[in-house]
């Protein structure tokens, strides 16, 4: 029973790594550079041609959103980002900027 029990959590455990993925994506505000719809300045993320809301990090986590030149508001920035798409948004574990 205890090997059943620990076979199972083992096989839960690879299949929950597998959905996360590693992707060089795009970073900014969804709203002001990606335009999804929404109300407020939101992290997200866009990889694949498709833009995501983040959860998991929040757009003032990297600096001042508004910033002129490094804001997400303002400007889009490179990264590579892990985490997986669930329900329509990106679920973050990790988000490095370049």
């Amino acid at each position: 029973m205890k090997q059943l029990i620990l076979l199972s959590l083992i096989i839960f455990t690879s299949c929950s790594k597998e959905q996360q993925q590693s992707k060089n994506a795009e970073i900014s505000c969804g709203q002001c550079q990606f335009n999804l719809e929404g109300e407020g300045c939101s992290l997200a993320v866009r990889f694949d041609d498709k833009a995501y809301y983040v959860t998991g990090f929040d757009i003032d986590d990297f600096g001042d959103a508004h910033d002129k030149h490094t804001g997400f508001c303002n400007v889009v920035r490179k990264g590579k980002v892990t985490g997986k798409v669930e329900n329509g948004k990106f679920l973050a574990s990790s988000i490095v900027l370049e």
